[in-house]
């Protein structure tokens, strides 16, 4: 059986972290530090290709990978993980979220999708929602398997995320 990896990229060191869950001997968690240098958005490219990798899509075959990047430096990845009860799929944009802020990092720069798709893709409603909840202005950078990206603020793509709900101000 093969583990599930998550990459975390730490900007201290320049060290790639993995952690990977062995699912032989158990859900425990082990991490392994890698040499790990390059310029910013290839970094980003680089490990939500490589997240895209561990996706769970038997149902629509549809993989994507997204690596985030915090406000202070560190990348967190996600994969999209399907459900047989649809409803239930969480995308990578979310996954990346959702990692990061069990690592208790709340605030974000940009996110990068990878997906081998004719388009680059946008994040679906609900995943543009989660990410306004930490940085409504973040920059939203999506690129497909040939090359081709297409950049944008989150804020262009979920306009007024916030107000009605509440009236939280959007703060970056």
């Amino acid at each position: 059986m093969q583990a599930n990896p998550s990459w975390h990229l730490s900007p201290s060191n320049h060290t790639l972290c993995i952690a990977e869950a062995n699912r032989k001997r158990s859900s425990h968690t082990t991490l392994i530090h890698k040499n790990f240098t390059m310029s910013s958005l290839a970094t980003l490219q680089k490990l939500a290709l490589r997240a895209r990798q561990a996706a769970h899509a038997p149902y629509s075959r549809f993989q994507v990978g997204a690596a985030l990047e915090a406000k202070n430096g560190e990348i967190f990845t996600g994969c999209n993980v399907e459900n047989l009860s649809f409803g239930l799929t969480l995308c990578a944009e979310r996954t990346a979220v959702v990692s990061a802020v069990a690592a208790g990092v709340r605030a974000f720069r940009r996110i990068l999708i990878v997906a081998d798709s004719r388009e680059p893709i946008a994040p679906c409603g609900a995943c543009r929602q989660v990410l306004a909840e930490f940085a409504c202005d973040m920059e939203v950078i999506s690129v497909n398997l040939q090359g081709k990206k297409y950049r944008t603020k989150l804020s262009l793509l979920l306009p007024r995320a916030k107000v009605g709900i509440l009236d939280k101000p959007c703060s970056t």
